[in-house]
């Protein structure tokens, strides 16, 4: 049974100051705490009577983590979404790491990103291309917004996201950087790219003149309908599946 001090820490966490004080995040989704689970990344769980014991056999087999059976209107309580799932899982979060290297590789660079969902989404894409690292501008979305979490279904666990001046990346970088504009080379020209800095902008105002200027090449999605514009999200999703395929 949960403490109200306890379950008022829980809910603390949805708030980024608190996340950064305490070091830690929640997960939610049966799902995703099944995955964080059996990749032995998560330290705590809270879940539901009936989830607990459809997963009986897996949790006979984990050691270091602890278990809390809840009523569902407690976990209610504990969860960030308007409809809850039957577990949440407790995590910390990983040390800040220095940039990955860049050369013989791929990678993504987010300039201002701003909706939790097309960040999560963003982090699903890149696990779904073999993407391994995410520069992030440091103005972006916290990476741990229980939204953000949410939306990329686990591949959090699978995908470095670093927080850097997306402008010194390019800087000191020796591999080409690639800016998604509205106004750019069509993507459908390039071969495939087997290295470089993949770069996407702000959800209404795209990348920044410097991000642009200091890129090696400018790309476009051609457009064949009246649309203004694409959401981030699926502007990335298009232009790895053109370009790293």
């Amino acid at each position: 049974m949960l403490s109200k001090a306890q379950i008022k820490y829980i809910q603390s966490l949805q708030h980024k100051k608190n996340r950064q004080i305490s070091g830690q995040f929640t997960a939610e989704g049966d799902k995703i705490v099944l995955e964080l689970l059996t990749g032995g990344l998560a330290r705590e769980v809270y879940a539901t009577d009936d989830w607990v014991h459809e997963q009986e056999a897996l949790l006979a087999k984990l050691s270091g983590v602890a278990v809390t059976v809840v009523e569902p209107q407690v976990l209610k309580q504990l969860s960030a979404l308007t409809t809850p799932n039957r577990a949440i899982a407790l995590l910390d979060i990983p040390p800040a790491t220095a940039p990955a290297p860049l050369t013989g590789t791929v990678s993504l660079a987010l300039e201002t990103i701003q909706d939790p969902g097309n960040l999560g989404t963003i982090i699903r894409i890149a696990d779904w291309f073999g993407i391994s690292s995410i520069y992030c501008s440091p103005d972006c979305v916290d990476t741990y917004n229980p939204k953000t979490i949410q939306a990329t279904m686990g591949s959090f666990a699978r995908v470095q996201v670093i927080i850097h001046d997306i402008a010194e990346l390019l800087k000191t970088s020796d591999v080409p950087g690639y800016a998604a504009t509205l106004h750019g080379r069509d993507i459908t020209a390039f071969e495939r790219v087997k290295e470089g800095i993949l770069l996407i902008g702000n959800e209404s105002r795209g990348l920044s003149q410097q991000i642009i200027d200091l890129s090696t090449h400018h790309i476009t999605i051609p457009r064949l309908g009246g649309a203004e514009s694409l959401n981030a999200a699926v502007a990335t999703g298009i232009i790895c599946g053109r370009l790293l395929i």
